[in-house]
């Protein structure tokens, strides 16, 4: 499948992370969806009926990402990529994961997690 939806960008203040310090002090991370699903139906009806929401799609990584903690943000993408294969229409997703603010002592700008997953 070629035709995708791309989210990028959903910024979200939370707690994730393995130190204690990360589970106290929220920080900002960044979500980007790629949506692999077939848009010719869309396309041509120009109906929201016939696609994906995308924008509820934005909203439930979100809440995803700024409810429970965890540890890693491996487990936040998968938890997303699943929450995204519910809907029916997606065949495949990708989820990345930013973490720009890391607790890494070194000069860096992002680190960041991807998974792609598909029915």
């Amino acid at each position: 499948m070629t035709d995708r939806i791309e989210l990028k960008g959903i910024e979200v203040v939370a707690r994730h992370g393995v130190l204690e310090h990360e589970k106290q002090e929220p920080q900002v991370f960044r979500i980007d969806l790629t949506l692999y699903l077939d848009l010719s139906n869309p396309g041509t009806s120009d109906n929201l009926a016939d696609t994906v929401d995308y924008g509820k799609l934005a909203q439930v990584a979100h809440d995803l990402v700024q409810g429970e903690s965890h540890d890693l943000i491996e487990s936040v993408a998968q938890q997303i990529a699943a929450a995204v294969l519910d809907e029916p229409l997606v065949d495949r997703v990708r989820v990345t994961v930013h973490k720009p603010e890391a607790p890494i002592p070194l000069t860096f700008s992002d680190v960041a997690v991807t998974v792609d997953r598909s029915r």
